[in-house]
């Protein structure tokens, strides 16, 4: 059962993106060999001594997992320093999200909000869920806080879905900030296709941990689940700057 659960979010991994392994010294024949039975075939971003004297830690993707030495324990859960209080695991799974939401071009994105915005929030989008609707209908408060939004696809029913087709129609439309708007206030568009990178985003969103829109990534990586007011996002984001 632990094996099939690793080897499904593995698969959810690499999904969109193929990784070379980034290795600070070579592991040993232990571990390698043991990575090969949990996810077989599969190869994993990093493999690096952790905090911890003995352990390596293996990423993929946003999955990061924990091996001894030897090969004969995992361990899977957040590694903390209680003295610090830091949390090497959700580090790693930020530093996963960050460099991987640099990879897609903003032309690939619905952008509302000016360039030279403070800030910039990247969030993965549902045209029909109730709390999608609810944050678009305050962008100009957003805007006006210094936070432009990129909306990324993210339809929750899937590629086979009537949300699909909608962010698709959205895309296609000749104005997509408008075609938003009406599409997420429950307006009728024309239904439209073309080549668009819905189908990649979707994708991407359950490499970075979607689970759930809308879903928001700072800058720095740092996911929010769920809707937030303008001005609690705010503090949020000047929170993860200073911290």
């Amino acid at each position: 059962m632990l094996r099939t659960g690793l080897l499904a979010m593995a698969a959810v991994a690499v999904m969109t993106f193929l990784w070379q392994p980034a290795v600070a010294q070579e592991p040993p024949a232990a571990v390698i060999a043991a990575l090969d039975k949990i996810v077989p075939g599969i190869r994993p971003d990093s493999i690096e001594l952790s905090a911890l004297p003995g352990i390596y830690e293996i990423s993929i993707g946003p999955m990061v997992i924990y091996l001894s030495e030897d090969g004969r324990h995992l361990i899977q859960g957040d590694l903390v320093d209680l003295d610090s209080g830091k949390n090497y695991t959700r580090e790693r799974r930020r530093e996963h999200r960050r460099d991987s939401m640099a990879s897609v071009n903003g032309r690939d994105m619905v952008v509302f909000g000016p360039e030279d915005a403070k800030y910039t929030v990247d969030v993965f989008t549902d045209i029909d869920c109730p709390y999608c609707v609810r944050l678009h209908n305050q962008m100009a408060e957003y805007n006006r806080l210094g936070i432009r939004i990129r909306y990324l696809a993210f339809p929750r029913a899937g590629i086979s879905s009537s949300s699909y087709d909608k962010w698709v129609s959205v895309w296609c439309s000749d104005d997509r900030q408008t075609a938003m708007g009406d599409a997420k206030n429950g307006k009728r568009i024309p239904a439209k296709k073309c080549d668009s990178p819905v189908k990649q985003q979707f994708a991407l969103g359950r490499a970075v941990g979607v689970r759930g829109t809308p879903s928001l990534i700072l800058e720095n990586g740092h996911m929010i689940p769920g809707y937030v007011q303008p001005r609690d996002l705010l503090e949020m984001i000047e929170e993860n700057e200073a911290g």
